[in-house]
């Protein structure tokens, strides 16, 4: 049993650093410069904001316990002491699987711009994606995926570099008259998810603060991540808007010429192929820990964890075909999980826990951003998961007009 618990904790270690930065810097940045196209300038607000934000709730979030479960059972304690826990580990799971049916999203979209000639639809490149993931079903340890991973970041910091250059090279043709200053509210909507969800990382900071060597450096380390992150996504989100305005297409490597959208699409693949795998072994962990807790041998056997990765895994690919539209799930992803985790949550175990201890602008602050973390929520329930279900029925029905 020891064991099992010391090779979780190394594997959300792993995870936690890797998903921190990979929010951060990682591959959603791509969604960014069509949420701009649809924010306006409020969008660059948005952005810098949101970074504050996430920064201000990572921080009054390790100020309260050990684990973000443990600090939610720990809301509860008196009358549903595992309550708080059972809620976090919902929304925990959802929004990792939103983030392994992103990935296979993303994968089909840049399959099928990067080979137009083909006569295969981007439903059909997600499924030819989702044969390369099999394997995940199998892999017992993350080791090569995480060195891989670390490569695929380095190749993703080179690609991004050099559609900015791209950009750049188009300086002459930016017009400030492309940014919206009329802006419709339901694309609003989605444009704040997207942002939100680009930064969603509060789930993993508790694991990664607990395995720093010196976790008094945490704050400093937040501080700096997040600064470099918001001005490293407001400059790729701009030069990119000045430079295809109303043309700025949902995943914005689609809009680069030919000659380069192969080679770029193709390595921004191979980062989400090879990102998959972290999310989906993070939700395979939770929903295995939940389900083996009630101490029934058939539950441990080998076979079955098999079997369970196998149906989270093909759920994900049921997802992706029936919600393809990026920017929308990653909307919706965001407005409701993303600001829960990121806002919500934080705020009100902070107030919760340390009420006694803090000043009247903690108060404040803890208050305001409980209030936004539900507004953004509430707005994501109200508008993105109505679309979605639009969508998803409209994919079931296409299914079954097929057979």
């Amino acid at each position: 049993m020891e064991k099992v618990m010391l090779n979780r904790c190394r594997f959300e270690s792993v995870a936690s650093g890797k998903h921190f930065a990979s929010r951060l810097f990682g591959i959603f940045v791509l969604g960014l410069p069509y949420a701009l196209l649809h924010s306006g300038y409020s969008g660059l607000f948005l952005i810098i904001l949101a970074a504050v934000f996430c920064c201000y709730t990572g921080k009054i979030l390790i100020a309260c316990l050990d684990t973000y479960e443990d600090i939610a059972n720990a809301c509860r304690k008196k009358r549903f002491p595992k309550l708080g826990g059972i809620v976090v580990n919902v929304i925990q799971v959802m929004e990792l699987i939103m983030t392994c049916i992103l990935y296979l999203v993303v994968s089909g979209n840049l399959l099928s711009h990067s080979f137009p000639y083909l006569r295969v639809t981007e439903k059909t490149w997600s499924v030819i994606a989702f044969v390369t993931l099999l394997p995940c079903v199998f892999i017992k340890t993350l080791s090569i995926v995480s060195k891989l991973s670390l490569l695929c970041s380095l190749v993703h910091f080179i690609i991004i570099f050099i559609v900015m250059s791209y950009c750049l090279t188009q300086i002459h043709q930016w017009s400030w008259t492309r940014f919206r200053l009329s802006i419709e509210f339901e694309d609003f909507l989605v444009s704040v998810g997207v942002i939100i969800f680009s930064y969603t990382s509060q789930i993993f900071l508790p694991t990664l603060e607990g395995n720093m060597k010196n976790p008094k450096e945490f704050s400093c380390m937040l501080n700096w991540t997040h600064f470099f992150a918001c001005l490293f996504k407001t400059a790729f989100a701009l030069t990119a808007l000045l430079t295809w305005g109303e043309e700025t297409k949902e995943v914005i490597t689609d809009n680069l010429p030919s000659s380069l959208k192969t080679l770029v699409n193709l390595c921004f693949l191979a980062k989400a192929l090879l990102s998959y795998p972290l999310p989906f072994f993070a939700v395979t962990e939770i929903l295995h820990t939940c389900i083996s807790s009630s101490n029934h041998s058939d539950y441990r056997a080998p076979l079955f964890i098999v079997v369970l990765r196998g149906l989270a895994l093909l759920f994900t690919l049921l997802m992706a075909l029936f919600i393809p539209h990026f920017a929308l799930l990653m909307g919706l992803t965001g407005s409701v999980t993303g600001a829960v985790m990121t806002f919500l949550l934080p705020s009100l175990f902070h107030l919760k826990l340390k009420w006694g201890k803090l000043v009247f602008l903690e108060k404040c602050a803890a208050i305001s951003l409980f209030i936004v973390g539900f507004l953004c929520s509430l707005a994501g329930i109200a508008y993105s998961f109505p679309c979605n279900a639009i969508i998803l029925l409209v994919g079931l029905q296409d299914v079954l007009l097929l057979e």
